[in-house]
């Protein structure tokens, strides 16, 4: 039975615990709408199953820069077959540490954190509280991560023509076009030749999209 103290006490508190509630249940729709800020964190922040739960994005440029430096090594010694096919695996397992058992880099690989960030920034631009500012550069980062998953998989296809070549002259080609490429994941390529490189098919690479990431965060605010 109530006495009136405690009485008084629950009309004191009463109000409070309204207020708490009332906050709770706010902060609980503040979470449901910003879903699209959620799934920018992915991209740059942190992801489940990356290396440390880095952001898909910065495991996508660590292992790209990975790939770039068994590459430079891959063709210091062009008369080599054996060591352009050694560093052309080191190579493979930086950009897709699912094809081949060990290797340098964090053992993620490019392809699977890039089609990461083409999916999360998909995401992150089709909730309902995105913004126009998310809508726009995810087109941006999108394009230019899916550049490089298909220059991954050119990268893999003369990585196949070095290990089944008994050629160093073969192998020498095939390893200077795959250093090419492996600096293009990064840099991105001026494709149509105006003399620099954006966001479009063909032409950025993880730079760009990092600098589109940042130009989203900055409008959202963060």
């Amino acid at each position: 039975m109530f006495t009136a103290n405690s009485r008084k006490l629950a009309t004191t508190l009463a109000p409070a615990l309204l207020a708490g509630a009332l906050a709770l249940t706010g902060a609980t729709a503040a979470s449901a709408q910003n879903m699209a800020q959620t799934h920018m964190g992915h991209v740059t922040t942190g992801w489940g199953d990356t290396p440390d739960g880095k952001g898909l994005l910065p495991t996508a440029i660590a292992e790209a820069q990975t790939a770039v430096v068994h590459a430079d090594l891959m063709v210091k010694q062009l008369d080599n077959v054996d060591w352009i096919k050694t560093h052309a695996n080191h190579v493979l397992h930086a950009i897709d540490a699912s094809a081949i058992d060990g290797g340098p880099g964090l053992g993620y690989g490019v392809l699977a954190a890039a089609q990461g960030v083409v999916k999360h920034i998909g995401l992150a631009a089709a909730q309902d509280d995105a913004s126009d500012n998310v809508k726009t550069h995810a087109v941006h980062v999108a394009t230019s991560a899916q550049n490089t998953v298909d220059r991954v998989a050119q990268m893999k296809k003369l990585i196949r023509k070095i290990n089944a070549t008994t050629s160093a002259a073969n192998a020498a080609s095939a390893a200077q076009d795959l250093q090419a490429i492996a600096h293009q994941l990064l840099d991105g390529l001026d494709a149509n030749h105006d003399g620099s490189i954006g966001w479009q098919q063909g032409e950025g690479g993880l730079k760009v999209a990092a600098k589109h990431m940042e130009i989203m965060r900055a409008g959202e605010g963060l």
